[in-house]
């Protein structure tokens, strides 16, 4: 049993990769040179007998194909969420919370930053639509339908501009 916090979360950062590595497929020594690093010192992080510093973290991070922020957050090392359960970092719009776009992984997508900008803008005329669409779906319901669903439809409808 763990006693000490801090090992308890370099264990399970170690446990997670060693994880990840077995999920790719890739043996001790593959990942170690993918991340440059020694296989006894990778071995270490795995059994969490040692702390790698934020430059290896961002290696095995890398050599894994998972973002840095994403390896931290799966054991805790930051705070992704808050109490509400919102992602940090993100901005509240009038139809919930929309992340960074520095947090979004966006390898392998044919996504431009003008794009991107516009799918994460909340268009009010839109979504004024969307909810009496929304509205008129539902009503078929009548009265089966969660009477917090229509709660959020009308906070929602509150919220726009």
């Amino acid at each position: 049993m763990v006693d000490d916090p801090w090992r308890a979360q370099l264990e399970a950062f170690g446990s997670f990769v060693r994880t990840q590595r077995q999920l790719a497929k890739l043996s001790l020594r593959e990942l170690a040179e993918l991340a440059t690093v020694s296989n006894p010192y990778l071995s270490q992080i795995e059994r969490g007998l040692h702390e790698p510093s934020i430059r290896v973290i961002r290696a095995i991070a890398n050599a894994l194909d998972i973002s840095t922020e994403t390896l931290l957050a799966q054991v805790g090392l930051v705070g992704d969420n808050d109490s509400e359960g919102r992602v940090h970092g993100a901005t509240e719009a009038a139809i919930g919370w929309l992340p960074r776009t520095a947090d979004l992984e966006l390898r392998g997508l044919d996504v431009s930053a003008d794009r991107l900008a516009g799918l994460l803008t909340v268009d009010a005329a839109l979504w004024r639509k969307e909810v009496a669409d929304m509205r008129e779906y539902l009503g078929r319901y009548g009265s089966r339908l969660p009477a917090a669903l229509l709660a959020e439809l009308d906070s929602i409808e509150r919220r726009l501009p």
